[in-house]
């Protein structure tokens, strides 16, 4: 606990190890000043957040394009700062946690850049939020390494990923970290440390602390980053547009405000990506109350070539080349396998998929896993040619109303027992690998994160609320999803064995996914119980 003249700031969680290197008077004293400054504001846009759920959710204020940001919109004369340097060439990103095997070896994959996540693949333990920052730390300086079980260690290459840290999102605090009292917003701690331990050892290395923002959900949560940005480079000393930012279009909201998001973070923006899983937990979240048009098929059956998907899609890529900065694909989250077959047909859908997003003009996209690198550069090596990017691809004929985004009810397809089944099935397996610490899971065969059970579970919550048919004509009801989840878990209890978190598991998929309420399972009572000040 340190006393300062108008404020106390304690930290509640162990400070061990090299901790204390992160944790120090001067570090702290800076998000301080971040959390003082913007903790009102953000506490009011997050109240907004509610308000406007609670909006569209009755149907009092249908969601569009904002009458009153038009002029942002319409104005073609304005684009967003220039390239910073280690960001011209995107066309592969690897994303995984900030630990120390995955920190070298996405380093080391072979990509463009590298998403160090502090967000979904993490699983935010206090161990894993200062690991993680002491592992970057050391990757910066290149004073990093990691040593298999076998023996074998692994160093950092002559050419490395560019880091793009995700911090998490907006909605959340970190605990451990209280300013008189109360707890510190998640994002300006981790945003707070990264930038004020290495931002100046970035720049002399000839790039620069560039970050990738979750969960926004509207251009006024893009206008607080970008006057937190201010803040920070001018109590360091760092020239002012040094940060640059990629935001995640990954609300439903967010995608309506496309341009006004670039417009704000104009002079730190470097682009825009399309997250899948989380874009459509949104979807289900605003409009559960809207009756069969808005049930969406089983997970497997919404692609990103479904017609709602493809105009988000599009429409984002067109905003991005509009405003010169870069549109980044979605997640190939295919983990290789030792079946050969599996191998053939998961790469097979994977090639599909990257031929999609760069024959539609994306600059880039994301892999999962080292494995799956040369499958998404050899895509793009073969559009792009000898261009770092493709931001001349201005996607002119591309045409998306409202209606196009919301139009739910055209990806067709169907709600099979299988397919509530196997959302219920990934759902235990990846909160129990969360409740242990561990935030990015390979499960069947694909790399899970925070996303994934969001999406699986709040299917079928909205399933239930709207008494969906299966194949068969069975009406999905509580009591048979209770039947189904019972006996899930049962199958999973068996292929994991001991030392599992699998009962706990079994009480938040009740909690989020049977109620009456459709919370985030990051967000509710379980979370406050199972990531106790111990871990």
């Amino acid at each position: 606990m340190v006393d300062r003249l108008n404020y106390r700031i304690e930290v509640t969680g162990p400070v061990e190890g090299r901790f204390a290197e992160i944790l120090t008077p001067a570090a702290l004293d800076f998000l301080a000043k971040l959390d003082n400054t913007f903790a009102g504001r953000r506490r009011e846009l997050l109240d907004a957040r509610r308000t406007r759920r609670e909006e569209l959710q009755s149907g009092e204020k249908p969601l569009g394009f904002l009458p009153e940001t038009r002029r942002i919109r319409e104005d073609e004369s304005w684009h967003v700062a220039p390239t910073a340097p280690g960001l011209e060439d995107r066309r592969v990103e690897i994303t995984g946690p900030t630990d120390r095997k995955m920190t070298v070896n996405a380093l080391n994959s072979g990509a463009k850049v590298w998403l160090a996540d502090f967000e979904d693949a993490t699983s935010p333990t206090w161990h894993n939020v200062i690991d993680g920052q002491i592992n970057l730390y050391d990757a910066i300086r290149r004073n990093i390494d990691f040593t298999t079980e076998a023996g074998k260690r692994y160093t950092i290459g002559d050419d490395p990923a560019t880091i793009v840290a995700r911090p998490r999102g907006w909605h959340l605090v970190e605990k451990h970290i209280r300013i008189d009292g109360r707890p510190v917003s998640a994002s300006l701690v981790d945003f707070g440390l990264y930038f004020f331990h290495n931002a100046r050892q970035l720049l002399a290395r000839g790039v620069g602390p560039y970050f990738y923002l979750p969960k926004l959900e509207n251009h006024l949560e893009a206008r607080l980053w970008n006057d937190v940005f201010l803040l920070a480079q001018r109590e360091l000393g760092i020239p002012r547009g040094t940060i640059r930012a990629t935001v995640l279009i990954e609300t439903i909201t967010a995608a309506f405000e496309m341009d006004e998001i670039l417009y704000e973070l104009r002079e730190h923006a470097a682009g825009l990506n399309a997250g899948r899983w989380d874009y459509i937990f949104s979807l289900i979240k605003n409009f559960a109350a809207h009756g069969a048009d808005f049930v969406l098929p089983d997970r497997a059956q919404v692609t990103m070539t479904v017609p709602f998907m493809r105009a988000y899609t599009e429409l984002l890529v067109s905003t991005c080349h509009k405003r010169r900065a870069h549109a980044i694909g979605g997640m190939a989250a295919f983990i290789p396998s030792k079946d050969p077959s599996v191998n053939a047909t998961a790469v097979e859908k994977v090639r599909a998929d990257k031929e999609r997003e760069a024959g539609d003009g994306f600059d880039g996209s994301w892999v999962a896993h080292p494995g799956l690198v040369p499958v998404c550069r050899e895509v793009f090596d073969s559009v792009l040619g000898g261009w770092p990017n493709q931001l001349g691809k201005l996607r002119e004929d591309v045409h998306v109303t409202a209606e196009d985004l919301l139009d739910v009810a055209s990806a067709g397809g169907e709600v099979t027992e299988a397919g509530v089944r196997a959302n219920i099935n990934v759902a235990l397996r990846y909160v129990d690998a969360w409740l242990r610490g561990t935030g990015a899971a390979a499960i069947h065969n694909l790399m899970e994160d925070a996303a994934t059970a969001e999406i699986a579970r709040c299917q079928v919550w909205q399933w239930i609320r709207n008494g969906t048919k299966l194949e068969d004509g069975t009406a999905l009801t509580r009591e048979l999803a209770v039947e189904f989840l019972n006996e899930e878990l049962a199958s999973v209890r068996a292929e994991l064995g001991a030392g599992n978190r699998l009962d706990d598991a079994y009480e938040i998929f009740t909690e989020t996914a049977l109620g009456e309420k459709l919370p985030s399972f990051l967000t509710t009572g379980a979370y406050a119980r199972y990531l106790t000040d111990a871990r």
